[in-house]
């Protein structure tokens, strides 16, 4: 399924003019602090916003200003990995993922099986503050996935990790959203997570779309000097991804 985004306004002291248009597959949202990216995730989910416009999801419309379309959150679908993971300290981690899922048995069952899922099945009985970041990070992931969203959306899903769990959990990550099909923003400050991500990339500067394409293409024709800073990381030829 695509995206479809068209959102004006303004926010606090920046004004917004987003538009932007991605096909089936997970779309990446870099940009400086500031630019907007958050506000974008939030008016995906429906939190109250000034912006006036519209959003798609596979041709569904979530907003619609011009025709008095806004749904609910809840009537989204938009599954969420915030930062910092939002985990509720006083659940298990099987608790957190169930949630969202109906209640009662199926439930917990959905949710015992989306944790098994992320390879963490046992830690079903314990509270997040026993957890590793690494834990941490995989109930996250199985509370955005156990309700069977419709489109996910993952505000720097990796940033509280250390370098070697942002590797293991960024390859997990990558198998499950191509394993789920689900239309996917992910916005990071990590060019590796781009480079793993694949498909296109959004630039989000000053409240506006700035450029769209791949990771190569942007490499290769950087249209800012934040494009072409954020990926010095990946400056060596053999990290690089062929044009």
């Amino acid at each position: 399924m695509s995206w479809a985004i068209d959102l004006r306004g303004q926010v606090g002291a920046l004004r917004l003019a987003l538009r932007l248009e991605a096909p089936e597959g997970s779309l990446t949202v870099i940009g400086p602090n500031g630019a907007g990216k958050t506000t974008l995730l939030r008016a995906i989910a429906g939190a109250p916003t000034a912006l006036k416009g519209r959003i798609e999801v596979g041709g569904r419309a979530l907003l619609d200003t011009a025709r008095g379309v806004a749904l609910p959150p809840h009537a989204r679908r938009i599954g969420y990995v915030p930062q910092g993971l939002g985990l509720f300290e006083h659940l298990t981690a099987l608790d957190n993922v169930a949630f969202g899922c109906p209640r009662g048995r199926r439930g917990l069952a959905q949710a015992l099986s989306t944790l098994e899922r992320f390879g963490a099945g046992e830690l079903a009985d314990r509270f997040p503050s026993s957890l590793s970041g690494g834990e941490r990070q995989r109930v996250a992931l199985a509370r955005a996935f156990a309700p069977t969203p419709e489109a996910m959306r993952l505000d720097e899903p990796l940033s509280a990790l250390d370098p070697a769990l942002r590797r293991q959990t960024r390859a997990l990550l990558v198998e499950v959203l191509g394993q789920a099909r689900l239309p996917a923003i992910v916005v990071t400050h990590d060019a590796r997570d781009v480079r793993a991500l694949g498909g296109l990339v959004a630039v989000v500067e000053g409240g506006a779309v700035v450029q769209v394409g791949t990771m190569a293409q942007l490499v290769a024709a950087p249209a800012s000097p934040f494009v072409e800073e954020f990926f010095d990381i990946l400056s060596d030829p053999k990290a690089r991804p062929a044009p």
